[in-house]
């Protein structure tokens, strides 16, 4: 059998992304509206603010989705929604320091450019109106190429926006159909050629890896053409299938899902096309040309995750709007209703829409910090983390150093005297390696939550 074949196989098993730590099924609903006002109260003037907006509608429903959304064609939806947004920021502005400068913005969810020219004109004034965006703030939109219009592109520009993501996932017509999202070539070279033209700084295309009909030989015709698209970024996401938790994704037959075999052809596949086209492994999906400031962050040790990926903005704490968004701030998070008519219904009568939430304790923040280290750096000193959190780290991570030892054994990491680094083969294994420092994970097998595979 392949040895890496065998490595995928061994290590397929339930585990986190490690978007945040504790990760979200720890939240919890006895955190409510009054904790998360307390935590916006606290000053905190050396830290930025991160801006999201969830926009949950979507035309159509792709199988694969695992998104928080309305497959809806009624746009009349869209303007109560938009409404309760500028009612939740109005709110949220209240608590907090406004002064403090908006690092990074971002509108992500479902289709973001569901919104016609005019309503994305409407919610960028009214972000501007309760925040002040830094004048070199990083302004990014999540873009469905299908339907997507030059004037959706020239409101986004106008507005600010400097960054794009798109959503190809696969161009291959079988595995298109079988997702039920069907765009074509010159679609997708149309987007990018207008979204050159009106100067957005950065273009990431987002890929998807794991889905029905997907062959190694059409994913690799899938990559060329990506590749010669040249975006600045890409984002090849293993496709999780959690029927449990997004019913639709019955629609998609099991039998129709790459086997391991073919799921690590397509991964091999990914990093050899990437590679030789220049790109950076930055590690868990993420792809970056070697000038990009992902790249440059990754080599300064400056590099952080939060709940859109990784990102070169840390010290950010993350004000986030609409139904099922997630906000963070050093050492809170907290979820707002996923449900949309409850989401707008608690809104309208108190201006938060507090689901659940966490408190992080001086524990979670070391094994957060921990995890997110090797994940942004591929590598963690004992010496120098011990230090900044005042413990000794062969002691208080004995567990952990105990785990990662067959990991080790199997050439995923190094273990030194005072350092662990991440091998080239483990980047694609370092959801496993986070799991070792995950003390949640550690609970009984019947607390824990269900998690995707990680190969």
């Amino acid at each position: 059998m392949n040895s890496m074949l065998a490595l995928l196989q061994k290590y397929s098993v339930a585990g986190p992304r490690y978007t945040s730590y504790p990760t979200a099924p720890y939240f919890h609903t006895g955190f409510g509206e009054a904790d998360w006002a307390e935590a916006l109260a606290v000053p905190a003037p050396e830290r930025g603010l991160s801006l999201y907006a969830h926009i949950p509608f979507c035309d159509s429903l792709c199988y694969y989705c695992g998104c928080n959304m309305v497959a809806t064609q009624d746009y009349s939806k869209t303007q109560p929604y938009l409404a309760y947004l500028d009612q939740e920021m109005a709110r949220t502005a209240q608590w907090v320091d406004t002064r403090r400068l908006v690092r990074q913005l971002h509108w992500g969810g479902v289709t973001p450019t569901y919104l016609n020219p005019d309503d994305i004109r409407r919610l960028m004034a009214m972000m501007r109106s309760h925040f002040t965006l830094a004048d070199d703030a990083e302004i990014s939109c999540e873009v469905d190429p299908r339907e997507l219009t030059r004037a959706h592109l020239v409101a986004l520009r106008e507005s600010g926006f400097n960054r794009l993501s798109f959503g190809v996932q696969d161009m291959d017509p079988a595995v298109q159909q079988a997702v039920n999202r069907i765009q074509s070539e010159a679609l997708i070279r149309q987007v990018l050629d207008w979204s050159r033209e009106l100067g957005f700084s950065s273009i990431n295309l987002d890929l998807i890896v794991g889905l029905p009909k997907q062959t190694v030989a059409s994913f690799s015709r899938t990559l060329e053409r990506v590749t010669e698209w040249a975006p600045d970024r890409l984002a090849v996401f293993a496709y999780a299938h959690v029927p449990w938790l997004k019913k639709h994704q019955n629609l998609i037959k099991e039998a129709d899902l790459p086997d391991s075999a073919t799921r690590l052809g397509l991964q091999q596949a990914v990093n050899e096309a990437l590679g030789a086209a220049g790109y950076v492994n930055i590690g868990l999906d993420h792809f970056a040309r070697p000038e990009d400031e992902l790249v440059r962050a990754q080599l300064n040790k400056t590099l952080w995750r939060n709940f859109q990926g990784y990102t070169t903005r840390k010290d950010c704490d993350i004000l986030a709007f609409g139904a099922s968004s997630i906000s963070q701030t050093a050492d809170v998070y907290m979820q707002n209703e996923k449900n949309l008519k409850r989401y707008q219904e608690r809104i309208a009568a108190t201006g938060m829409a507090v689901e659940r939430g966490l408190k992080l304790s001086r524990d979670d923040q070391i094994q957060r910090e921990a995890i997110t280290r090797v994940m942004c750096d591929l590598e963690l000193d004992f010496t120098a983390f011990g230090s900044e959190w005042g413990i000794v780290f062969a002691d208080y991570f004995a567990d952990a150093l105990a785990d990662l030892r067959p990991l080790a054994d199997d050439g995923l990491v190094q273990i030194e005297a005072q350092k662990i680094s991440v091998t080239p083969n483990g980047r694609l294994f370092l959801r496993n390696i986070g799991m070792c420092f995950d003390r949640y994970l550690k609970q009984a097998a019947r607390d824990q939550p269900r998690y995707s595979r990680t190969a």
